[in-house]
């Protein structure tokens, strides 16, 4: 039976991967094309990039912080994840999302599940449980049981950063609640908003979280 070539961006596709990682692997040696031509174009084996867990399919790492001022700490979860699945010899894929651990939108996070669903991933890699999720990783896991994925996760103590992060996970809560009573005419509503605002002022001052203002505050400055 013949084999079926495709060019590197299906591959990638199939694969879940960019086109990048594709020739970050080829650099490595740790995926060849099946060919490549003078010009350079380069074609894998689709069926052999099917073989679900083979050597073939990726090893993805998931990184996450919650706000921009702790793109330091995104850097060195990608830097920590590459690294440890370099030493282990898996070649890997690094899924990056800046966004709070209770935003279940987050477009790497979406991307994460669509490669467990699709089963184009062999195992998962993390560098602490939350950072995949702050509630509701057990589901993620279960996803990944039922696929046969396994699951790493490098650091299976509490990180140093735990305790802010939360704040920042109660602040978004606030935040929402807040606009939503924002404008309420109801003096039940207004004593509620006005409640939030202090509790959020106050978590704000003791994790050092300097730009919290309530939505009524934001209205005023503009």
């Amino acid at each position: 039976m013949d084999k079926r070539l495709i060019k590197i961006g299906e591959a990638a596709a199939l694969l879940g991967v960019t086109v990048d990682t594709l020739r970050k692997w080829e650099r490595t040696g740790e995926l060849l094309p099946a060919r490549k031509t003078q010009g350079g174009t380069r074609y894998y084996d689709s069926a052999a990039l099917l073989g679900l867990g083979d050597t073939n399919t990726p090893t993805i790492c998931y990184a996450r912080v919650s706000s921009h001022d702790q793109k330091a700490d995104l850097d060195r979860q990608h830097e920590m994840l590459e690294t440890y699945c370099a030493a282990k010899g898996w070649r890997s894929e690094v899924i990056r999302d800046l966004g709070s651990g209770m935003n279940y939108q987050n477009p790497g996070l979406k991307k994460l599940c669509e490669l467990i669903l699709r089963k184009r991933m062999n195992r998962l890699v993390i560098t602490h449980k939350d950072r995949l999720l702050r509630f509701g990783a057990e589901l993620v896991f279960a996803l990944c049981e039922l696929q046969g994925i396994e699951i790493v996760i490098i650091h299976k103590g509490e990180q140093p950063s735990f305790e802010q992060d939360l704040a920042n996970d109660v602040l978004e809560i606030i935040t929402v609640f807040s606009a939503r009573l924002y404008g309420s005419r109801s003096k039940k509503n207004k004593q509620l908003l006005k409640e939030l605002q202090t509790a959020a002022d106050k978590i704000g001052e003791d994790y050092g979280i300097y730009d919290v203002k309530s939505p009524q505050d934001q209205t005023e400055s503009e």
